[in-house]
């Protein structure tokens, strides 16, 4: 069985029950530096391409019809993603027998970021 897959932003402190720490962004945070970060891995693959990301932040705004446009967009990309991303996810579920998980993400939105998006996808492929 696997263990939890949580979210949670970056700029939180670290805390034990955390377990294996992957930051999914694609830019490093401002203000945080590697040794608090904590990182078991930087997942950058598993990120929104610099198009979607700039796309939903930038012209869209924060609509649900702009936060549903995103997570299947995002979707998309993450299935169609090739080789790199195969050994990501591979990575994380390989971390996930062994302990919870927790994706690290620096949006200021708890509920609408890229990490919420990616956790609801791949927890629909288990």
């Amino acid at each position: 069985m696997k263990a939890t897959l949580r979210i949670k932003r970056i700029h939180e402190p670290v805390e034990p029950d955390d377990g294996a720490r992957f930051l999914v962004d694609r830019l490093w945070p401002r203000g945080v530096s590697k040794e608090k970060a904590a990182l078991t891995g930087w997942l950058r693959v598993l990120s929104p391409s610099d198009m979607l990301r700039k796309l939903y932040h930038g012209e869209t705004g924060d609509s649900d019809a702009a936060w549903d446009a995103f997570r299947k967009a995002y979707a998309d990309e993450l299935e169609i993603g090739g080789p790199d991303i195969a050994r990501a996810l591979a990575e994380l579920d390989a971390a996930r027998a062994s302990g919870p998980v927790t994706l690290l993400y620096a949006a200021k939105n708890e509920a609408r970021n890229n990490a919420v998006a990616l956790k609801a996808w791949i927890e629909a492929l288990h």
